[in-house]
């Protein structure tokens, strides 16, 4: 699992927000995590500590003067055992407490005493977020290594509109399992990726195309994760409605010719090349100027082949490391592993498509990943972990070439 190796101390300081934080650690345990709770005082106004037992499975620590678990000065033993303390929601108070340094409770006691990874998820009143004070302490903590997950932007409690929503657990989770390929696992930093994903569209006529299913998410995520491992990533994308990950460079294509001519034109600067898009076979032999009008019961449309990008970048004398993609209906592994060595790929990932809850358009996914003399089974679940696990597979590979 993505977060097998992590402990986590979820710290919940005072705020509405607490009640996402019980989601926040089913979340966290899902993915592997081990994870212990620490509340303030004031998150007790909020939330029961029962609720975080419940979905915790350990019992939860309120006080730094709980004699029974102090007996063996349990609060440095716990700010040993965590590689992760995360703060969430972090108040507008509790920020200001770590910001001084100030050990007056439990869990800012533990934040001093932790070598572990600090992440903080604000959640505070727009007006708090915005005021000066605020942004110093953030600053701060920032400069001192705590890593921000937030605050977004939308309608409060208190009835603002404005940043300082506390992020969605799955957003928080997602934010703290990229730090596996940068610092725990297989890492990519330095490398140059060069991606594709999403769909091509071939035009018909002005109001008309053929093209493959793809709604990019799989592509996007891998672009985003490569990022996170430390990649420099220029990803060129098809027509999605997606928005592009942070720090990647994107180049937008609408045709199978385009999106060859973009990654022609890139891919001698590549160390990896990832083909993620579903790239249309064929296109019509000419577009029309003007719509075609209905006409008769049947059309006979004239397609020719595209140039398959795929196996030009793996046939070039000086490649980059080539990694392609493969939906299959049916005999997954025997299709795929017939695609890697046609085209002499270095690895193929590879995903059953027509399942529901599963590929097209799902925010989940599978694949079966193959290279010459072995593969990987990786299992369902959503696509920035796939993404992930993927990504290090690719670092792996690359490592042992």
């Amino acid at each position: 699992m993505v977060l097998a190796a992590r402990r986590f101390v979820l710290g919940v300081s005072g705020g509405i927000a607490a009640y996402k934080a019980v989601d926040l650690v089913r979340r966290l345990r899902e993915r592997g995590a081990e994870v212990r709770v620490v509340m303030t005082a004031a998150a007790e106004h909020f939330v029961s500590p029962t609720s975080f037992q419940a979905v915790s499975g350990h019992p939860v620590r309120t006080a730094l003067w709980d004699e029974s678990a102090e007996a063996a000065m349990g609060h440095i033993e716990l700010a040993r055992w965590a590689t992760d303390l995360l703060v969430a929601p972090a108040s507008a108070d509790l920020i200001a407490r770590l910001a001084q340094a100030q050990a007056d409770d439990l869990l800012t006691t533990l934040a001093l005493a932790s070598a572990g990874r600090l992440w903080l998820a604000p959640a505070m009143n727009q007006q708090m977020w915005a005021h000066p004070g605020v942004q110093a302490n953030v600053a701060c903590l920032r400069a001192r290594g705590a890593r921000l997950v937030g605050p977004a932007e939308g309608e409060q409690a208190c009835g603002d509109f404005g940043a300082g929503r506390m992020s969605e657990p799955m957003e928080i989770v997602e934010a703290v399992a990229g730090i596996d390929l940068r610092e725990i696992g297989a890492s990519m930093q330095g490398k140059r990726v060069l991606m594709t994903a999403g769909p091509t569209l071939e035009d018909i006529d002005p109001v008309r195309f053929v093209g493959n299913r793809s709604s990019g998410k799989m592509g996007f995520a891998v672009a985003a994760a490569a990022r996170e491992a430390g990649a420099e990533v220029v990803l060129i994308a098809g027509p999605v409605a997606l928005c592009t990950p942070d720090g990647v460079t994107r180049v937008d294509v609408r045709s199978a010719k385009q999106m060859h001519d973009a990654v022609m034109a890139r891919v001698d600067e590549a160390d990896v090349f990832i083909a993620a898009a579903a790239v249309a076979d064929y296109r019509p032999v000419a577009m029309l100027d003007n719509k075609r009008k209905k006409s008769g019961d049947t059309w006979t449309l004239e397609l020719v082949l595209n140039p398959d990008i795929l196996a030009e970048v793996a046939a070039r004398p000086k490649r980059p490391f080539v990694v392609g993609f493969a939906a299959e209906t049916e005999r997954v592994e025997e299709h795929a592993r017939g695609k890697l060595e046609r085209k002499r790929l270095d690895m193929i990932a590879a995903n059953r498509v027509g399942l529901e809850g599963c590929g097209f358009e799902s925010c989940d996914n599978a694949l079966s990943v193959y290279w010459a003399g072995g593969g990987e089974e990786i299992n369902l679940g959503a696509k920035s972990d796939v993404a992930r696990s993927l990504v290090a597979l690719i670092a792996a590979r690359m490592a042992e070439r």
